[in-house]
């Protein structure tokens, strides 16, 4: 799978480690703990098996889009099937529109059954993923905002890029 993601500025990736390793410190899952040098603090847009000369020439579009700003709204926790903490994101109009713009071009070009549905636009949470555990419940009945340092505000979504879930290659787009 080719996961399609932006990338935060530099201020704000700072504040997103930062928040990563007070919780690493405070022993909970925490994206720090993943060393890979592709690890980075990134919003996940779709996903999908391949990116398609038409996929491409879509996403250069979007990439010609940015920078875009955004607004953290607040500490999120989903469950199922893992237990995930995260920052979620203000999904305002300009971001529901480059969203939609990527999920267009996903859907375009790809076998039916082969996109996953979390990111429909009617159902897609825009979130900076803190910490990942296959732990149920790993995050619930805990103080973790207390450890959290305040998110930035504005942040800017700076860079468009795919990530190889099968090779680890990463590439930049636009």
């Amino acid at each position: 799978m080719r996961t399609i993601e932006l990338l935060l500025d530099g201020a704000a990736d700072l504040v997103v480690r930062d928040a990563w390793r007070r919780l690493a410190e405070a022993g909970l899952p925490s994206q720090a703990r993943h060393r890979s040098p592709t690890n980075s603090p990134h919003l996940t847009l779709a996903a999908c098996p391949e990116l398609t000369a038409a996929i491409r020439w879509e996403l250069a579009g979007v990439a010609a889009a940015l920078p875009l700003p955004v607004r953290f709204t607040g500490v999120v926790r989903f469950e199922r099937p893992t237990s995930v903490l995260a920052w979620a994101l203000e999904l305002d109009a300009a971001l529901a529109g480059l969203h939609g713009r990527v999920w267009d071009a996903v859907v375009s070009d790809s076998p039916p059954g082969t996109l996953n549905p979390l990111h429909d636009p009617t159902r897609w949470s825009p979130h900076i993923t803190l910490g990942r555990t296959r732990r149920a419940g790993a995050f619930a009945g805990r103080r973790v905002a207390a450890l959290l340092p305040t998110p930035p505000a504005p942040v800017w979504l700076t860079t468009l890029r795919s990530y190889d879930t099968e090779t680890g290659a990463l590439e930049m787009i636009g």
